[in-house]
C-alpha cells in the first residue's frame, strides 16, 4: 500500500503507512529506505537522512547509498556526498553506477583528474554507458583531444541517439577542430531535441561569432540570456556582437551588465579594448585600471593560463 501511494505521488500518506509497518518490524530495510525516499521528495532532508542511515544500519545496500549521496548533492553538500559514495564503493567496489556518480561529483567540484580515474574505472566495467561516456568525453574535450572525445561520443550515440547533451558536446568538439559547419549542424540538432536548454543557444552564439555571422550570434545569445539571465559571459559575447553590428551604446550596456554581475578581469580587459577601438580613451583607461587591479591579485599559475592576455596587455600599456 505504501509503495502504491509513493508511486501515486502521495508521499505524506505513504509515510503514515510506512510508520504503521515499522510498528511490526522496526528493522525492515525496505520500509526505512522507502520512507527516506518519501521524505526526500517532500524536501524533509533531515528526516530522509535519518531514514537512509537507519536503513543502512540494518542492511547496507547500493540503492540506499545512492539515494543518501543524492540527498547530500541536492543540498550542495558535495564533500559529504562523495564520502557517502566512497563508503559505498568499499562495500561494492565494482558498481559502475557508483563509480560514475563519484566521477561526476568530482567533476562538479573541479577535480578533473580524480573524476577521470573513477569514470575510467566505470567504463572498464560498463564501456557502453552513455552517461559515463559523456562525462569522460567532456574531460578529454577540455584537454583539446577532440578526436578521442568524438570516438567516445560515437559509442554513446549508438545508445542514446536523441540525447541533446550528446549532440551539444559533439558540436563543441567539432568547434574545437574548427569544423564550424559540422558544429552548427550538431548544435542545431541539440537545440531541436532540447529547445529550452540555455547552454545550446549559447554555444551556437559562440560558433556564429567565430564565423563572423554576428546577427545570428546575437539571436542565439539573446535566446540564451532569456533562459539563463544570470550567466555573465553571455552578456560579454553579446557586447562583442553588438559592437560588430555598430551598436556601440548597447554593446557598452551589455559589458557593464556583465561587470555588475561578475568582477572578472577578462571582462574589464575586453571592455577597455572595445572602448579604445571606438575612441573612448578615458573610459578605456578606467576599465584598464580595473583590469590591472584584478590582474595583480591573480596567482602566477592563473596568469600563465592567460598568457595571450599578458601579450596584449603589453601592447595596450604602450598605447
Amino acid at each position: 500500500v505504501g509503495r502504491s501511494l509513493f508511486l501515486l505521488g502521495k508521499h505524506k500518506a505513504a509515510i503514515d503507512i510506512y510508520g504503521e509497518a515499522l510498528k511490526y518490524d522496526v528493522d525492515d530495510w525496505e520500509v526505512l529506505h522507502s520512507m527516506g525516499m518519501c521524505r526526500m521528495h517532500l524536501k524533509q532532508y533531515d528526516g530522509a537522512e535519518t531514514s537512509f542511515r537507519r536503513a543502512n544500519a540494518v542492511q547496507r545496500h547500493d540503492g540506499t547509498y545512492l539515494q543518501l549521496g543524492k540527498l547530500y548533492a541536492l543540498q550542495e553538500k558535495y564533500e559529504k556526498a562523495i564520502e557517502t559514495y566512497l563508503e559505498a564503493l568499499e562495500f561494492s567496489p565494482e558498481n559502475p553506477e557508483l563509480l560514475t556518480t563519484v566521477g561526476l561529483l568530482y567533476l562538479r567540484t573541479g577535480e578533473n583528474f580524480r573524476a577521470f580515474d573513477y569514470l575510467g574505472n566505470s567504463l572498464t566495467l560498463d564501456p557502453k554507458d552513455p552517461r559515463t561516456i559523456l562525462a569522460a568525453g567532456s574531460i578529454i574535450q577540455d584537454h583539446h583531444d577532440f578526436d578521442v572525445a568524438l570516438s567516445k561520443y560515437r559509442v554513446a550515440a549508438q545508445q542514446t541517439p536523441n540525447s541533446a547533451q550528446l549532440w551539444n558536446n559533439v558540436g563543441m568538439a567539432f568547434f574545437g577542430k574548427q569544423n564550424y559547419i559540422a558544429a552548427i549542424s550538431c548544435l542545431r540538432r541539440a537545440l531541436y531535441l532540447a529547445p529550452f536548454e540555455w547552454i545550446i543557444p549559447y554555444n551556437l552564439g559562440l560558433v556564429f561569432l567565430h564565423t563572423g555571422q554576428y546577427a545570428s550570434a546575437f539571436h542565439y545569445l539573446s535566446a540564451s540570456i532569456n533562459f539563463k539571465p544570470d550567466f555573465s559571459s553571455s552578456y560579454v559575447y553579446l557586447g562583442v556582437c553588438l559592437n560588430r553590428l555598430d551598436d556601440f551604446e548597447n554593446a557598452c550596456s551589455a559589458y557593464e551588465k556583465a561587470i555588475r554581475m561578475d568582477q572578472d578581469h577578462i571582462f574589464h580587459f575586453n571592455y577597455s579594448i572595445m572602448l579604445l577601438n571606438n575612441g573612448q580613451v578615458e573610459m578605456a583607461k578606467q576599465q584598464y585600471e580595473e583590469f590591472e587591479s584584478l590582474w595583480s591579485q591573480l596567482s602566477p599559475e592563473d596568469k600563465q593560463i592567460d598568457a595571450e592576455v599578458e601579450q596584449i596587455r603589453g601592447t595596450l600599456r604602450k598605447r
